[in-house]
């Protein structure tokens, strides 16, 4: 089987394909060593047997008629019959093979005998399977026709009864074993499919649930390995809420702005197409101009936006100076339009950190901002700074302010004043939910104060990014 249809399978198939080979090849290396076990049980029960037969033919032997003879008694035979249950051979000889007794030429030991210390092996004999023991001592005075001085006994049993010995109990071992297997085997699926049982209902849960379901899965009853699987797809059910969140609020804004933008433009085209002074048809135009401006400024803040909110943050060290002079520039156009002195108050060699694009497009609206509501002529500054552990882009003008009402407010999308709410600025548009957007992003915040309370050119508004500054190794 492939590992890509293995992986297809379910997790019951997939661990009892891995645990039936597993073990089978446990229950098979305990059958080998069951065997092994059987036989060397069985040798030292045959062993055992041979051993005595040795000895009491030892106790038979006579050479008090200066010749070899063995009495035989009846004990003997009855014990032969009742311990072999094949055929038995014994040899009683000199050790030159000069004079014996019994089956001749019954192999020996592969390895020399010791005096008195029995030895048992395995051999063939005429093509038999045996087990034979043999046994040396000294004899008390030589025999007549041999100048042997040992004496060498031997007693064989064919194999038979041993090897069926040992099949009967491997094959009972087998026997268990596989049932044992089985039996497992038949636990182990049960157990699999008691233990996957609260995630057949969690799957059911989750089949059940509409599109637009967000609410968190329920952890209750489920295995401890599967808690922290569910916990992160909760959070990622949270996360894709909040981007479903932001996609309805850009929908709302996009068709707040737009719409409003769109129908005055028709208004407009309607009129420049019903009139026929051609004064009229001009002002028209330029009134055009100005709304597609407003319509086109409206569309790249909505996108902007939109990018404060989802995009990646890419955090780096940059030149805080460099960034604002960056935005004067961009910004020194429109400046020169309303006679604004736009500056920068920065110290040399000011690094800050933080997502550069993002602060650059936050910066820049807040600077717009200012440039639109500052009284012409008037002053607007871009400031940077790090203090109190704070690093901190700010944008000071000497405008009219902004009302207490919408000051407590800020960061707030389409906000604006009631009329008649007092002299300030009369509303707050997109520029400001950028800034706080992307401070919020960088895990700070963004301040609105007066121009009296902070260092700025008389009356008017500071407005301030703020975020925490990134904690610096102690140099050793």
């Amino acid at each position: 089987m492939s590992w890509s249809r293995f992986r297809r399978l379910s997790l019951t198939a997939q661990l009892l394909s891995l645990l039936l080979p597993a073990m089978l090849l446990v229950v098979g290396a305990e059958l080998v060593a069951t065997r092994v076990d059987a036989l060397a049980s069985a040798d030292a029960a045959y062993d055992r047997s041979l051993s005595g037969a040795l000895r009491s033919l030892d106790a038979n032997v006579s050479t008090a008629s200066g010749g070899l003879s063995i009495e035989l008694p009846y004990r003997l035979f009855e014990f032969f019959q009742l311990t072999a249950n094949g055929t038995v051979y014994f040899r009683v000889a000199t050790a030159d093979g000069v004079i014996e007794i019994g089956s001749p030429d019954l192999p020996l030991p592969p390895e020399p005998l010791r005096d008195n210390v029995p030895v048992f092996y395995d051999a063939e004999y005429f093509g038999e399977s045996l087990r034979l023991g043999a046994y040396t001592r000294e004899l008390a005075q030589p025999l007549s026709g041999s100048p042997a001085q040992r004496l060498i006994i031997q007693v064989a049993e064919n194999t038979v009864s041993r090897q069926q010995f040992s099949r009967n109990f491997v094959v009972r071992a087998a026997t268990r074993d596989g049932l044992v297997l089985l039996a497992i085997m038949v636990a182990l699926a049960l157990i699999v499919a008691v233990a996957l049982r609260p995630l057949a209902r969690l799957a059911q849960q989750v089949r059940a649930r509409s599109p637009a379901d967000m609410a968190p899965l329920d952890s209750e009853g489920l295995p401890a390995d599967v808690v922290p699987l569910v916990g992160a797809i909760n959070h990622q059910l949270q996360r894709t809420q909040s981007v479903m969140a932001q996609q309805r609020i850009f929908l709302d804004d996009a068709s707040h702005q737009l719409r409003t933008s769109l129908a005055t433009l028709r208004t407009q085209i309607d009129y420049a197409l019903l009139t026929k002074d051609k004064l009229d048809t001009d002002a028209t135009l330029h009134a055009l101009a100005r709304q597609v401006s407003h319509a086109t400024r409206s569309t790249n803040q909505l996108l902007a936006l939109a990018r404060s909110d989802t995009a990646a943050l890419r955090p780096g060290e940059f030149d805080a100076g460099e960034l604002l002079r960056e935005v004067a520039l961009a910004l020194l156009p429109r400046a020169r339009e309303r006679r604004i002195d736009l500056g920068v108050d920065v110290v040399e060699n000011l690094n800050l950190f933080g997502d550069r694009g993002m602060l650059r497009e936050a910066l820049a609206n807040l600077a717009d901002n200012a440039i639109r509501h500052a009284p012409e002529e008037g002053v607007v500054t871009l400031h940077g700074e790090v203090a109190d552990g704070e690093q901190r882009l700010s944008v000071l003008d000497n405008g009219p302010g902004m009302d207490p009402e919408l000051m407590a407010r800020v960061g707030e999308r389409f906000l604006r004043a009631a009329s008649g709410s007092g002299a300030g600025s009369s509303g707050a548009g997109l520029g400001l939910a950028i800034a706080r957007s992307i401070a919020e992003r960088h895990h700070g915040g963004l301040t609105l104060a007066e121009a009296g309370d902070a260092p700025a050119p008389g009356p008017g508004l500071v407005v301030s990014i703020r975020w925490p500054a990134p904690q610096r190794k102690e140099e050793t």
